[in-house]
């Protein structure tokens, strides 16, 4: 497994760097290379994948490679998972608008998105999520919890998952530029435990990571938790909505991580494991 995060940073923290140096160049020679800087963050995000995809095929072959592939589109046929990885988060989100106005006295800001827009989203959104998930939850997951269980492992996880995004934080025009790290680090964690726990039940369905994933992002601008004008990414958030929004996360986690099953652990990728050498 120390080989799989290590590459997978080691991508995509080059291809993040690059981009801000780019950004924080001259006008004229970032100019000269914008056109580099959306591949780059394209790749860096892919990273996860491509690299567990590598080491798949390095270790099982082509037939390890179609195994892993083979779960992105391994789909339940129960529909409450579907509900639960597409609307999870914007019930958390419509808790907080809740709260809020019973402890502020007032509604908080509301995104601007129209409903069906995020709908059409999430869906256009889904399969670009097996660039991280196939990585994520297809291969590093199974083999963490085989190791340590999969409550802890999704935790350990959220925190690698966390921390690996922390380059954009510091990329002028994406959302995260300037916003608190520390709160997106512990929301991420508890999220981690959501999606976990949604793989456990869907026998380890990376499709539904997909989903939920497609979902987290789509659905987070409901209510925003960003604080305009933020500079310092590792300043505590200012944001009575994120703190309310990360607070609920972490109650549901806790709920998730108490009744976590191992049932997300196949059989293929517990003998994955003996073949993925330190």
């Amino acid at each position: 497994m120390l080989r799989f995060f290590s590459l997978t940073y080691v991508v995509t923290w080059t291809c993040f760097v690059v981009s801000i140096a780019l950004s924080a160049s001259s006008p004229s020679f970032a100019s000269s290379f914008s056109v580099l800087r959306t591949p780059l963050l394209m790749l860096g995000t892919f990273a996860p994948s491509l690299v567990a995809l590598a080491l798949t095929a390095r270790a099982e072959g082509t037939a390890g490679m179609k195994g892993l592939l083979r779960r992105t589109y391994q789909w339940p046929s129960t529909i409450r998972w579907y509900l639960f990885a597409v609307g999870y988060l914007a019930a958390i989100k419509l808790a907080v608008v809740v709260i809020h106005r019973l402890l502020a006295g007032e509604w908080p800001r509301f995104g601007t998105e129209p409903w069906y827009l995020i709908a059409v989203a999430i869906v256009i959104s889904t399969p670009v999520q097996a660039g991280e998930e196939i990585g994520w939850r297809g291969y590093a997951l199974p083999r963490l919890a085989a190791r340590i269980g999969l409550a802890r492992a999704s935790l350990l996880l959220g925190l690698i998952w966390a921390c690996w995004h922390l380059p954009l934080f510091f990329v002028p025009g994406l959302n995260q530029y300037g916003q608190s790290f520390p709160l997106f680090a512990l929301g991420g964690i508890a999220l981690s435990v959501a999606i976990a726990w949604l793989y456990a039940h869907t026998e380890g369905s990376v499709g539904m990571a997909m989903l939920m994933h497609s979902a987290v992002n789509q659905t987070t601008g409901i209510v925003p938790t960003n604080v305009p004008g933020a500079t310092n990414p590792f300043a505590l958030s200012s944001s009575l909505v994120g703190w309310l929004f990360v607070a609920l996360l972490w109650m549901s986690a806790a709920y998730f991580l108490v009744e976590m099953p191992n049932a997300g652990i196949r059989a293929g990728d517990e003998n994955a494991v003996a073949l993925d050498t330190l």
